[in-house]
């Protein structure tokens, strides 16, 4: 049975840590947040080493960069892909699962298409050493560059709508077939962000545009 909204994973953080992780100041459980998220692969250790050793306010923004964005993205584990699609309830190609996260999360309205996200005037060019959760890892799996499109979601693994018959999952980029085919990462800069206004979760739309799967031998 294919889940099409999982729990939030820092609710999930909540209820793992009991009632009186629940009662805990919002310091605290934002911390706990954070520990489950480096637990599971989520978030860079040298990044949870240093909101430790830092301020609230670096605390914040860590974590809303995380669960403002990748916890988005990580509720629709499971969306079945669609060609063209948009939206949970029709399903997603790889450039429809990022352009909803990001108009959703950040209220950055991408492009529709990979390639024309990978050129956005918005996004920044990312090295692959340097890349931290939210950032856009582009793949070239159609024999054109920026065919493919996903979210890093933290310690080498993405979030990304596959290919038909797959459903939106976590890949690790090590593996020798995404490592062999990635074609660099973006990032939203600040001004972009600045400029973008908190948006709803409107209805999916729907569009003709459509962007390549990305076939797997």
């Amino acid at each position: 049975m294919i889940v099409r909204h999982l729990t939030t994973l820092s609710a999930c953080a909540l209820l793992a840590l009991g009632p009186a992780a629940q009662a805990a100041p919002e310091a605290q459980r934002g911390d706990a947040v954070l520990q489950l998220l480096q637990e599971r692969g989520l978030l860079p250790s040298q990044v949870a080493d240093q909101v430790a050793g830092n301020t609230q306010a670096l605390v914040r923004q860590v974590r809303d960069r995380t669960s403002d964005l990748v916890i988005s993205a990580l509720n629709f584990l499971g969306v079945p892909y669609r060609r063209g699609g948009n939206g949970p309830d029709q399903g997603f190609d790889c450039s429809g699962f990022t352009r909803h996260i990001f108009e959703h999360s950040l209220g950055l309205v991408l492009p529709r298409r990979a390639d024309q996200q990978a050129n956005e005037a918005g996004l920044e060019p990312v090295q692959e050493n340097e890349l931290k959760p939210g950032d856009l890892v582009f793949f070239n799996t159609m024999k054109r560059a920026f065919s493919h499109v996903g979210i890093y979601v933290g310690d080498g693994k993405f979030i990304h709508s596959p290919r038909s018959g797959g459903q939106v999952r976590m890949e690790d980029m090590r593996e020798a077939y995404w490592a062999r085919r990635f074609d660099g990462a973006r990032r939203a800069e600040a001004e972009a962000l600045s400029m973008s206004l908190p948006v709803s979760l409107p209805a999916a739309t729907t569009t003709t545009t459509t962007t390549a799967p990305a076939p797997r031998p």
